[in-house]
């Protein structure tokens, strides 16, 4: 939480560099400033962000997909000239894993385009940079009033965005989004151009990017060459246009020049991104509500670990096919247990309840403030309470069977184009199109699936949901299980991989070609895609909406009634995917008693992890070869940097954003948060939250003497 909320007793203790939580708006830079020069900053406000003329903001990257571009999934930063890129290597996985085959596997070896004409295209890859932002509050609030539902303002403000874009965007290449910040008490237009020619051009292999794997995930100290290059094209005229062998390297506004200098302890540090989502100003029955959706994601995405893990030992084209959904499910996992191990040790409920108490005391010294916030915290507690168990049963329904096997799920999606298929009265050329669309979904489908393990997923997840939730609640796929297979889960999963058309591409295709309506009315898989997908749409009829509805308004209310108590300070919005600024320091930490972490790591702690045991732990022998040849000039002398860690306030999507020093230079890559505060997204822990990055030495020693792309060195502005 921010400063002006109230301070929780620290567990851990800890002398360190200042540290300034809140994710800025860079609409609010102009406030911080001053802060942000005293600690070392040597930038002016408008070198950093500026709607007139090129700024830092420039050179940031939102990556997001062409159906989503502004619900972002990481950040990346401009340093060529020519349109190069640079991400973390997890936020490139995705693509990397795309372009994988046994026979070119770019996640095991790498991928290095030396020339232009090597680089590969990413179809549905978007890159924003935005091009301004304007606080439009006033405007949306002439039709938002108070007394209106939460439903009829949402529906009243999608109406207006809908509005605001069109003006906005309206004959021009731009791209552009409303959104709310403060729980809804201001509105901010922010508007972008969205690239969608974005070609990956470099990453180093899997035991480089992703070093220590899920043991070192969220962990300090860390030694993770964790990066990938990409670069951003346009059309001849520098607009963003379709993948075509015609467009060129964008020219951008801005480039940040990279830095040999490294860091030192209490150095400046800026971060500039794009964060995910926060939730800093929860009430306490908020965060209890957190806290039980965590203890389902950790049950939930244990068990798909469990099953996906033993299939991807067996086959390494099963690793490759597997490799992304493996590490989301990971990072899920451990990022809720961590984040409830945190929310326990730090007694952020203990503090939640602190700040109830002084807020409505607040409140009840003035009649006034009584009228407008007395019924704020009962409200929300009530509406708490009262979808408390609708909840836990939503949790279950989307994570565990919604979000559980794949193939049911591809049952359920293509159940209508399979049933018009089935109807004899269908012309051969409406028969035509369908089998060709059916099986160009498949195709797709089928790249990156193992029929075994989905099934044994599937198994894993009724029977999961089974255990958990009450038989008022079961989709009839379970009772039918239960009767049918007397509960034997691990039964009607094999009989469903071996039997269903939906977990085999060649039985899919045969059955297109030749459907037949009771064999599909029959098929295990089709019959649990249409059991679950008609549980979810009884779950959102059954939506306890007046609840939920006082929920979102008590926290609007809140969260204007804690602005009100304290006009006078600079309040940072919850992040929600929308660009953001985040400074601080260079710093060590202690985390427990008794132990201290520096604030850097260098190669030899690789070697000191190094485990043939493991393959978390592996090294390639060139990466060997180099450390024991100390060939590390220009990026060290006798020792060459690995990671550092930072105060800046940081999360999810902002994986891949820069770490930029006093002097508006590149210096690092943002790449993860530690455990140990992993309650940040709940309240910032001034002691403890440490920003884990890649010292951009280290990216550019594999760019050079591991992969010897010496083209994209000379790319880069690199300054001493």
């Amino acid at each position: 939480m921010k400063k002006g909320f109230i301070i929780l007793f620290a567990l851990f203790i800890a002398t360190v560099a200042r540290a300034d939580g809140g994710m800025w708006l860079l609409t609010q830079l102009n406030q911080k400033i001053v802060t942000m020069q005293e600690m070392g900053c040597k930038l002016s406000a408008e070198k950093i962000f500026s709607m007139n003329h090129s700024s830092l903001k420039d050179a940031i990257v939102g990556l997001g997909t062409v159906e989503q571009p502004f619900m972002g999934f990481c950040t990346g930063e401009i340093v060529s000239g020519e349109g190069l890129m640079v991400t973390n290597h997890h936020c490139g996985l995705p693509y990397i894993q795309q372009h994988s085959t046994v026979e070119h596997d770019y996640l095991g070896d790498g991928f290095w385009a030396y020339d232009r004409s090597q680089e590969l295209s990413n179809p549905g890859l978007t890159a924003s940079i935005l091009e301004g932002i304007e606080d439009v509050t006033e405007v949306v609030n002439r039709y938002l009033k108070d007394e209106m539902r939460e439903n009829e303002r949402d529906k009243v403000f999608e109406s207006l965005q809908q509005q605001i874009v069109e003006q906005v965007t309206r004959g021009t290449t731009l791209s552009a989004q409303v959104v709310s910040m403060f729980n809804g008490n201001q509105y901010f237009l922010f508007v972008y151009k969205v690239y969608r020619d974005v070609r990956l051009v470099g990453a180093p292999p899997r035991n480089i990017g992703n070093f220590g794997g899920d043991t070192d995930n969220w962990v300090w100290p860390r030694h993770t060459g964790d990066f990938s290059l990409f670069r951003i094209y346009t059309d001849a005229n520098g607009e963003p246009a379709d993948y075509s062998p015609n467009n060129i390297p964008l020219k951008p506004k801005h480039v940040l020049p990279i830095s040999l200098k490294g860091v030192e302890e209490n150095d400046f540090t800026m971060v500039m991104g794009f964060p995910g989502m926060t939730n800093r100003y929860l009430s306490a029955a908020g965060l209890q509500s957190v806290v039980a959706t965590n203890d389902v994601l950790y049950k939930v995405n244990g068990e798909k670990l469990r099953v996906m893990r033993e299939g991807m030992e067996k086959d390494p084209k099963t690793k490759i096919q597997y490799a992304v959904k493996y590490a989301q499910c990971a990072n899920t996992w451990k990022y809720a247990c961590a984040q409830n191990a945190a929310v326990r040790k730090l007694n952020l409920m203990g503090g939640k309840e602190r700040l109830e108490q002084d807020f409505t005391a607040w409140v009840n010294n003035d009649p006034a403030r009584q009228a407008r916030y007395g019924k704020v915290l009962p409200s929300m507690r009530k509406g708490f309470e009262g979808t408390k168990e609708f909840s836990l049963v939503q949790d279950y329904v989307i994570n565990a069977l919604y979000q559980g096997g794949e193939a049911y799920a591809f049952a359920f999606q293509t159940s209508d184009l399979l049933d018009s298929l089935c109807n004899r009265t269908m012309s051969r050329e409406s028969r035509g199109l369908i089998v060709t669309t059916l099986k160009r979904v498949a195709s797709d489908f089928f790249k990156d699936f193992n029929g075994e393990i989905d099934a044994r997923v599937t198994g894993a997840m009724l029977q999961l949901y089974a255990e958990e939730m009450p038989v008022e609640v079961y989709p009839d796929i379970i009772k039918w299980i239960k009767q049918r297979y007397k509960g034997n889960f691990d039964r009607f999963a094999r009989d469903m991989n071996h039997t269903s058309i939906f977990m085999d591409e060649k039985r899919f295709n045969a059955f297109v070609e030749h459907p037949d309506r009771m064999k599909l009315e029959n098929d295990l898989c089709f019959r649990t895609g249409l059991s679950i997908g008609m549980l979810f749409e009884q779950m959102q009829r059954a939506v306890p909406q007046v609840l939920y509805d006082d929920i979102a308004c008590g926290s609007r209310l809140f969260v204007r009634g804690l602005l009100e108590r304290e006009p006078d300070r600079v309040w940072a919005p919850d992040a929600n995917f929308t660009i953001r600024m985040t400074y601080g320091k260079v710093c060590s930490y202690t985390p427990r008693d008794g132990v201290r972490y520096n604030y850097q790591t260098e190669m030899a702690g690789i070697f000191e992890k190094e485990s043939t045991r493991s393959g978390e732990y592996e090294v390639s022998e060139k990466l060997a070869e180099l450390y024991r040849a100390k060939d590390f000039a220009p990026y060290g002398e006798d020792w060459l940097p690995v990671c550092f860690i930072t105060n800046n306030d940081i999360t999810g999507g902002n994986s891949g954003s820069p770490v930029i020093n006093a002097n508006g230079e590149l210096v690092g890559i943002a790449f993860d948060g530690n455990a140990e505060a992993m309650s940040g997204d709940l309240n910032f822990e001034r002691n403890l939250q440490r920003c884990i990055c890649l010292d951009v030495r280290y990216l550019l020693f594999i760019v050079d003497k591991y992969a010897g792309a010496h083209n994209l060195i000379r790319e880069m502005n690199i300054v001493r």
